[in-house]
C-alpha cells in the first residue's frame, strides 16, 4: 500500500494527509475547492513548524512531508491509482453516499475505501458500492497529528483481510487502532455525545453556568477540557448531527438533543468555527477566558 488519497482538505482531511505524508506515503489530497486545498496545505506546514520548534523533527522532514502531498480538484485524477481512499468530507449522509458511488466506479478494483465518519453507518455507506467487503471506517481523532487513537469500524460485510490491513497500516502511522462494530455512534461518540448533551441540559435547566460545569468536569473528573468547551471545539453542528444519528438509529429518547443545542445551531452559534458557542472566541474575550483558567 503506497498511494493514499484523502477526500476533503478541512480540519480532519489535512490532518490525515499530514500523518500519511510524514510517514513517507504518496498522498493525493482532493477537494472541490482550490482555496480549501491551499488552506489545508498551509495548515500542514504550520503544524510541521510547531513540531520543528519542539525539536521533534527537522526542516528536512518538513520538506519531505510536503513533497509527498499532491493536491487536485479532479476526483478521477486523485483516485485512479489509489491503494486506499480515506474520505473526510462533511458529515452529511447524502454527500458521503454519492462520494462512495463515485469512488467505487473510479478507483482500482482492489482499492480499500475508508471513511472518517464519526457516526454514520459503515454498512449503509458500503451498500452503495460493489465492494462492501472493502469498505471500512477509520475514525481519526482531532487533532489528527497528535491524537493516537484510530477507531476502526467494521461494516456488516467488511472482510477480515481488509480489517487486518487497516489495523496494520494504522500502526505504521504510529497510531493505536482499536476495533469495534458498526452501530450508531460506534464507541467514541456513543459515550461522548450523551455526556456533552447532559452538560448542555444541565446548563439549559440552570443547574450551573458554563464555566462552572466545565470546571467541575476538569477538576473533578480529570478531563483535559470541559464538555461545553469540547463541544465548541468539535462544532455544535457536528454534535447535533451525531446526536440525531444516535437518536434515530437507536430509538431511545435519552439521545434526544437538548433544545438549547438545537437553538444555538439554528442561530449559527457553532463554537470555535463561527467565533461563538458556549464561549466567545473573539480576540477581546479570549484573554479573559484564559485569565479565568477556563480556556
Amino acid at each position: 500500500m503506497k498511494n493514499i488519497t484523502v477526500i476533503g482538505a478541512g480540519t480532519m482531511g489535512n490532518g490525515i494527509a499530514h500523518v500519511f505524508a510524514q510517514q513517507g506515503y504518496a498522498v493525493h489530497l482532493f477537494d472541490i475547492n482550490q482555496a480549501a486545498l491551499d488552506r489545508g496545505v498551509g495548515t500542514i506546514a504550520k503544524n510541521l513548524d510547531r513540531i520543528i520548534a519542539k525539536g521533534v523533527i527537522d526542516e528536512a522532514v518538513k520538506t519531505a512531508t510536503l513533497g509527498n502531498i499532491t493536491t487536485t480538484t479532479d476526483l478521477k485524477t486523485a483516485v485512479n491509482q489509489a491503494d486506499l481512499v480515506v474520505e473526510a468530507a462533511t458529515e452529511n449522509i447524502e454527500i458521503k453516499l454519492q462520494l462512495f458511488r463515485d469512488l467505487d466506479s473510479l478507483t482500482p478494483e482492489n482499492c480499500i475505501l475508508a471513511t472518517n465518519t464519526s457516526s454514520i453507518s459503515i454498512t449503509k455507506i458500503a451498500a452503495v458500492t460493489n465492494r462492501p467487503d472493502r469498505v471500512i471506517g477509520m475514525h481519526f481523532m482531532n487533532p489528527v497529528p497528535i491524537m493516537k487513537l484510530i477507531e476502526i469500524i467494521r461494516g456488516y460485510s467488511t472482510s477480515d483481510e481488509v480489517t487486518n490491513t487497516i489495523v496494520a497500516l494504522s500502526e505504521k502511522l504510529g497510531k493505536i487502532p482499536v476495533s469495534c462494530n458498526d452501530y450508531p455512534g460506534f464507541v467514541a461518540n456513543r459515550i461522548l455525545m450523551p455526556m456533552i448533551n447532559e452538560a448542555i441540559i444541565s446548563l439549559h435547566e440552570g443547574v450551573a453556568g458554563v464555566a462552572e460545569i466545565d470546571a467541575i468536569m476538569k477538576l473533578g473528573m480529570a478531563h483535559p477540557m470541559g464538555p461545553l468547551q469540547l463541544a465548541d471545539f468539535i462544532g455544535l453542528d457536528v454534535c447535533l448531527s451525531i446526536l440525531r444519528v444516535l437518536h434515530d438509529g437507536l430509538g431511545n429518547p435519552k439521545y434526544a438533543p437538548c433544545p438549547l443545542l438545537v437553538n444555538m445551531v439554528t442561530a449559527g452559534k457553532l463554537g470555535v468555527k463561527s467565533g461563538e458557542g458556549f464561549y466567545d472566541y473573539s480576540a477581546s474575550r479570549k484573554a479573559e477566558k484564559v485569565a479565568k483558567g477556563f480556556a
